[in-house]
């Protein structure tokens, strides 16, 4: 795979979703959304959802296992997709390792 596979399988998963998406829902997900709702007040159930679904996407990327997914699927990170360029595109063959104290955020929102 590759990042033009990458590319092509986003927009195309990106097309079948829509502007709406039913989610069935388990009792134990149905609970903590009932919680969460009454809780937090939302104008909609809708604008949890979508607030789970930022969280999760936040916390693979922190956690690097979006680029662990990404790396084994299509042999690309998150990086390389928002840049559209590999790392072997970028520095003409070689990939730079960077050093980290592994303390700050990969990415910032």
């Amino acid at each position: 795979m590759s990042l033009d596979e990458l590319s092509s399988d986003v927009e195309s998963a990106y097309a079948e979703l829509g502007d709406e998406h039913p989610v069935s829902l388990d009792g134990q997900t149905r609970t903590e959304l009932a919680l969460l709702s009454a809780a937090l007040d939302p104008e909609e159930t809708d604008e949890l959802v979508r607030r789970a679904i930022h969280l999760f996407f936040q916390s693979t990327t922190d956690s690097g296992a979006l680029d662990l997914h990404l790396r084994r699927g299509y042999d690309v990170t998150y990086d390389e997709y928002l840049s559209g360029m590999t790392y072997e595109d970028m520095s003409g063959g070689s990939v730079a390792q960077s050093s980290s104290d592994g303390n700050e955020r990969r990415y910032q929102f």
